[in-house]
């Protein structure tokens, strides 16, 4: 027995989205960011191929960094990256917590 029209309509590759844990390790950069007047915006887009945390200086400009999850690319250079403004991509995979720490400020040393 064939399916009805709008049962197989409704079957079909599902779209890419953040999920809590991984919104949550985003957020909790971005908010560190914002506090230290880095950052100022964000969007998030989810389509059917890939999911985008653009992140912004100003919100009339290009996003500074976006946060890619590409499940395409899970199996080969890692499900997300990192990729900065003029399209460089600074860093790739399986691990979400490794891949943003690309975008976490590292010590320096301040001399007098």
């Amino acid at each position: 027995m064939a399916e009805p029209r709008s049962a197989r309509s409704s079957i079909g590759a599902a779209a890419a989205a953040f999920d809590r844990r991984e919104l949550s390790l985003i957020l909790s950069l971005y908010g560190s960011k914002v506090a230290q007047g880095e950052w100022r915006d964000y969007a998030i887009d989810m389509g059917s191929d890939k999911a985008v945390f653009s992140v912004f200086r100003r919100t009339s400009e290009v996003p500074l960094y976006r946060i890619e999850k590409n499940p395409r690319q899970a199996r080969k250079q890692g499900l997300y990256s990192v990729i900065a403004q003029g399209g460089e991509i600074l860093r790739r995979g399986h691990d979400l917590a490794q891949v943003l720490r690309v975008l976490m400020r590292r010590p320096y040393l301040v001399t007098v």
